[in-house]
């Protein structure tokens, strides 16, 4: 009896775009969702202001900043991060579970969703589109030293612990990055301008001044 040989599944690999190809895709479905009636112009902009200035890491920023100065909001942070947020008027929508991991000089803490995109919207604003990506949600877990080393050119020592933590809708890790040495005399203005969105995924650090 003959039998027909059948072809192993095609696997389609994701597209990659490029900064530019995601802005103009998003410009092209902003201004049809418009032209339609499904949004205005006014709630574009109403949408942009939120995450320009009241959801985003310039409020993560200024959490870290206030825990690096504060030791007692250090301590209340790292045991309720959602409490402690929501003294500064931090919280909302994908922020209703918050747990904050502190590196340290023997610990680096990395953040992932290995189910979908799940993380801290009022604190770290929009994920970035490589943290929704099936290539670092998969190798994050496997190989971090190699992924923080080749993806964000953030090579750690071997005498330092790396720790990956998988957030859920349930959920949502952040970090609370290793303050930089030299910043003794800064005042937590000061110092959240030096503290970036990767260095609370774990996927940078904070750069000394």
């Amino acid at each position: 009896m003959s039998t027909t040989p059948t072809r192993p599944p095609t696997v389609r690999q994701p597209t990659v775009r490029t900064q530019e190809e995601i802005a103009a895709r998003v410009k092209a479905l902003e201004a049809i969702m418009i032209e339609k009636g499904i949004m205005t112009t006014e709630a574009v902009d109403r949408l942009a202001e939120i995450y320009e200035n009241e959801v985003g890491p310039q409020l993560g920023a200024a959490v870290v900043a206030k825990a690096w100065t504060d030791p007692d909001f250090r301590e209340r942070l790292l045991r309720d991060g959602t409490a402690t947020c929501r003294e500064l008027g931090i919280g909302g929508l994908q922020g209703e579970d918050m747990v904050v991991v502190e590196n340290t000089d023997t610990v680096h803490n990395v953040i992932v969703c290995t189910l979908c995109s799940c993380y801290p919207w009022p604190v770290l604003g929009l994920p970035p589109n490589w943290y929704k990506g099936p290539q670092y949600r998969s190798r994050i877990v496997r190989e971090p030293r190699k992924v923080l080393r080749e993806d964000f050119e953030l090579d750690l020592p071997e005498s330092v612990e790396v720790r990956v933590w998988d957030s859920s809708s349930e959920m949502r890790y952040w970090v609370l990055p290793l303050r930089p040495a030299g910043t003794e005399g800064m005042d937590e203005q000061a110092l959240a301008a030096l503290v970036t969105r990767d260095s609370m995924i774990g996927t940078g650090v904070v750069p000394a001044p």
